[in-house]
């Protein structure tokens, strides 16, 4: 028991220590480029910058919970682009409806959708890899066929709907302020949650997780419809931000969700990650997404650096794993010899 504790409180302190570095590096990274352009550092290109990341910090929360399983859910961006296109037809054939029920619309239309992308996962037994390679591709078709091809611009979208993006609360832009409550309540969901303990437990032994009498097909399929839902919150979002909604949206947004999600700790494999380190993640992505304009490099490396960081953030992972194995190991050997004696 003592042994357990003791790799729990090790465990928890390569996660502090990771989360601290990731601090560091956003630091050191926000100084450098605001020596290169001081205007990077002022509050209205920080504020703008967390603007242009708010989506990408509510859909990350839903990629992580997917990934924490050992799973993935590569079908979240057609679900942000179905989910927005849907909306911005409601809101345009009625304009009266307000804001906050269109965000309600997305989080339930968007996990209606998750739902079944998790069926096919926990029910079907299909690789979450070839499930929501799938859907991703029946999701964007379902797009393209209920918008007719065509998109729907600003000056079809009520100002009302508008301000969704351009209001502001407590003197932050709501969609800062909705990403907030979004960590605030999956934080709280993650670490004081029996369900959310049991998210960890599934990714960290499916097995075992099976023997102590977790309901890992539930837990699997409300992870995908969690995703889900988080999608269709960030596709009225991204609308919203952008007052524009097109066929094509977010092609491409699920590798910098995945990304974010990686370089904030989260395992791949599954088992470990944080929301914590999801946010810092995500806002290193906004930060350099930001900082390649200011500091005249080309848009084209955007995606050569987002492979970099997750290749270096998963093998900082598999060193961190490889790190708690071995102590874990050394614990062991050190109990079995207080036990029966060098």
């Amino acid at each position: 028991m003592e042994s357990r504790r003791g790799l729990l409180r090790f465990a928890s302190g390569v996660r502090g220590l990771r989360e601290f570095g990731i601090i560091v590096f956003i630091l050191v990274l926000s100084v450098l480029i605001g020596i290169r352009n001081p205007r990077f550092l002022t509050w209205g290109n920080i504020h703008d910058m967390l603007v242009d990341t708010a989506v990408l910090l509510v859909v990350a929360v839903g990629m992580m919970l997917v990934l924490v399983t050992g799973g993935i859910d590569l079908s979240a961006e057609s679900v942000l682009a179905l989910t927005g296109m849907v909306a911005g037809i409601i809101i345009k054939d009625h304009p009266y409806l307000s804001p906050l029920f269109m965000l309600v619309f997305g989080l339930c239309f968007g996990g209606l959708l998750g739902s079944v992308t998790g069926l096919v996962v926990s029910r079907g037994r299909v690789l979450p890899i070839i499930a929501t390679l799938s859907m991703m591709y029946i999701y964007r078709g379902i797009t393209f066929i209920v918008s007719k091809g065509e998109w729907i611009d600003a000056h079809e979208m009520p100002e009302s709907f508008k301000a969704l993006a351009t209001g502001r609360a407590l003197g932050f832009s709501n969609l800062i302020v909705i990403a907030l409550l979004v960590y605030v309540v999956f934080y709280y969901f993650t670490a004081h949650t029996r369900t959310g303990r049991e998210i960890y437990a599934v990714g960290s032994n499916l097995e075992a997780a099976r023997i102590i009498g977790i309901n890992t097909t539930f837990i699997t399929w409300l992870v995908y419809t969690i995703s889900g839902a988080l999608s269709g919150l960030g596709g009225v979002m991204w609308v919203a931000r952008y007052a524009s909604a097109q066929n094509d949206t977010a092609a491409g947004f699920v590798l910098t969700v995945v990304a974010a999600c990686v370089l904030g700790g989260v395992s791949i494999s599954g088992g470990a990650g944080t929301i914590p380190g999801v946010l810092l993640g995500s806002i290193t992505i906004g930060i350099i997404n930001n900082a390649l304009p200011m500091i005249r490099v080309s848009p084209f490396w955007k995606m050569a650096l987002q492979g970099i960081i997750i290749l270096v953030a998963a093998l900082v992972n598999v060193a961190v794993a490889r790190n708690i194995e071995r102590t874990q190991l050394r614990q062991r050997e050190e109990l079995r010899m207080v036990r029966y004696g060098a």
